[in-house]
Formats: C-alpha cells, structure tokens, sequence
C-alpha cells in the first residue's frame, strides 16, 4: 500500500511540475499552439476525405455504368472501369484520390459538362455572399435582442423577444420565402423575383470575383449594382431570420448564466447600471461564447441554404447540390460535399483556435 501511495504522489509530483521556461515564453505558447490547430485540422480533414471516399463506394451508383449508358457493350463498361481506377484495390483507389485532390482535380460533373471544380468556383462563391450577408445581418440584430431580452428577463420585452425567437424556429423556411416572393413581389413589386441579378447584366458583365456585389461594383455599372443588391435582399432576410432566432435564444441564456454569477450579482450590489454590468463585466467574459454562437450559425447558414437556394433560384452550392444528388452525379456529389465539410472545418477549427485566444482558461 505504500509502494502505491509513493508512486501515486510520484506522478502527481510530475504532473504538476511547471514547464520549463522556454515553453512558456507567450512566442512559444503560441506557436505550440498553432501547431497543435494545424494538426488536428490535418487529422479532421482527412477523416472527412476518407468518409467521405467511404460513402461513395458503397452508393448503390456504379459510375462507370453511369458514364457509358445504357446501350454500351460489356467491353466499353470494363474499359470505362479501367479509366475510372474501378478495378484496382480499394487502397490504390483511395491513394489516387488523394492525389488528383492535391492537383485540384474533382472529376467532370456529368450534370453540367463541366469539371466540379469550376462549378464549385462559381456556385460556393454565390452561397459565401448570401450566407455573408444573412449572419452580418441576423447576428446583429440576434446579438442584440438577446441582451435586451436578459436585462428585461420576466418582462413585456422579454416576453416579446421571446415569441419572434420561437415564430423564427417555428416557420419553415421555404414557406417563408414564398411568402415574401408573393408580397413583394408579385404584390407590392418592390423588390425583383428569383435570380442573383438581372438577365440584362448577368450575361453581360464579366466575373472577376464570383461575388455579383463585388462585380458588379468593378465593372462600374450603376444599374448592375443596384440589380444585385435587390436580387439580394429576399433571400438574405429569409436566411437572417433563421439565423437571429438561434442567436437570440442563446444569447440571452448565456448572459442570463453570467447575471447569476456572484461578481455580476456583487457588481449590482454596489449600485451598478444593469447595462453596465452587462456591457462592462459579462459580455467580455463570454465573448468567446458569443463568437462561437455567431460561427455555428455561420456554418449552418454555409451548409443549409438548400431550400432558400432553391426557392429564390440562387445558383448557389446547396442547389447544385441538390441538382447533382437527383441526377445521380457521383464527382458532382462528392466535391461538393467535400466542399461544404471543409468549409464547416475550417470555420469551427478557426473559432476553436480565435475563442482560446479570447479566454485563456480554454488555451490547451
């Protein structure tokens, strides 16, 4: 019992041995820490890779069938297998996946004629600048109603704040964007239909950017802008309050969480402001909190568009997307969902890595 009792106070003399001096110089800190990011985005990304490669195998598609047709003969099938790397070993096909990724090749989309790469090239650029859009907007507004509503908690104001969240969660979204198509559209004519811009200056304005507001701004074309704007704005709302109503809800949890903490409680003791309280001790103790909240819902926005894509006609990811899967395209399929699983890494990892910067407490 002892020699246990020895070796337990051994270990934990050892675990609790401060780190030598050079690890913990704030360059060090930091670059250890950096390292650390970089590696389990590595590991994370190529787990999407494989499961994703998984996935796609065990469809119940054959591409090489889906490549020839119908009609084609046994040899043209085999000989479309062989050109596919579909005969070789599942390891030789996962290992020659690898390396036409890191040549930026993603196969030909059999829905467009053209290859996914080019075709994720201009329809993620049209989701990143309504997913943009949508949570500068809903995060702010979100943001916002939270913190009014958990300084007026049990209140007419709370209580108000509270039902638009709920109404935000509880309206499908698709019938929220035929509702706005129908009154301002079709009704009140303020604003234009379905697209991302006008067919007058879609076919006649050069991408540069792939984001119309940008292009249209650099080709210096009044009318081009204010087309893309407008075309904009349906969809962008309709996003936004999908977006706000999460952020609220939460929001207002969080700062709730941290009014019942004793410093906020000591705070208000000795005489402070609600708003000061709020806006001088717990919101910069839970702006990590905050961060991560407006990222999630980033994300989703970057991931979930698919029905206001679709019901606003915007040639975005999610509809391509959705294009591909009733077409049965296995290279459109997998780029894009390649695509979107990146996207949704890399934003969650950039958070993880910003919100340890904010709250040392969460630094590994």
């Amino acid at each position: 019992m002892a020699e246990a009792d020895i070796r337990t106070n051994a270990i934990l003399a050892a675990l609790s041995r401060p780190a030598p001096p050079w690890r913990r110089r704030p360059a060090v800190r930091v670059v250890l820490g950096l390292a650390r990011w970089l590696a389990r985005l590595a590991v994370t990304l190529f787990g999407l890779v494989l499961v994703t490669f998984a996935m796609t195998r065990m469809a119940p598609i054959d591409p090489a069938f889906q490549l020839v047709g119908d009609h084609a003969s046994q040899s043209s099938y085999q000989a479309a297998r062989t050109a596919l790397g579909l005969d070789l070993p599942l390891p030789l096909q996962f290992w020659r996946y690898l390396v036409t990724l890191a040549h930026g090749d993603l196969g030909l989309a059999q829905s467009t004629g053209q290859p996914v790469a080019s075709d994720i090239a201009r329809t993620f650029t049209a989701t990143l600048e309504l997913a943009t859009a949508a949570i500068v907007l809903g995060a702010s507004i979100g943001l916002a109603l939270g913190i009014v509503a958990a300084m007026r908690a049990g209140g007419i104001v709370d209580g108000v704040i509270r039902v638009i969240s709920l109404l935000g969660y509880s309206v499908p979204i698709f019938w929220l964007g035929l509702l706005m198509l129908l009154l301002f559209y079709a009704r009140l004519h303020w604003l234009p239909g379905t697209g991302r811009m006008d067919i007058l200056y879609q076919y006649t304005m050069k991408p540069v950017t792939g984001f119309a507001l940008v292009d249209s701004w650099l080709a210096g074309t009044p009318g081009a802008f204010r087309s893309a704007v407008s075309h904009l704005v349906l969809p962008t709302l309709v996003l936004a309050v999908y977006a706000l109503a999460g952020i609220c809800r939460l929001t207002r949890s969080a700062v709730l969480g941290e009014l019942a903490q004793e410093y906020a409680l000591t705070a208000r003791a000795k005489g402070a402001r609600s708003a000061r309280v709020v806006f001088v001790h717990v919101l910069p103790n839970i702006a990590g909190t905050l961060l991560t909240i407006v990222a999630l819902s980033y994300a989703s926005l970057l991931e979930g568009a698919v029905l206001t894509e679709t019901v606003f006609a915007w040639p975005g990811i999610g509809r391509y997307l959705t294009v591909a899967m009733f077409a049965g395209d296995t290279a459109a399929i997998l780029g894009a969902t390649l695509v979107i699983g990146t996207a949704f890494i890399l934003l969650n990892s950039l958070t993880d890595f910003a919100v340890g910067r904010l709250d040392p407490r969460r630094a590994r």
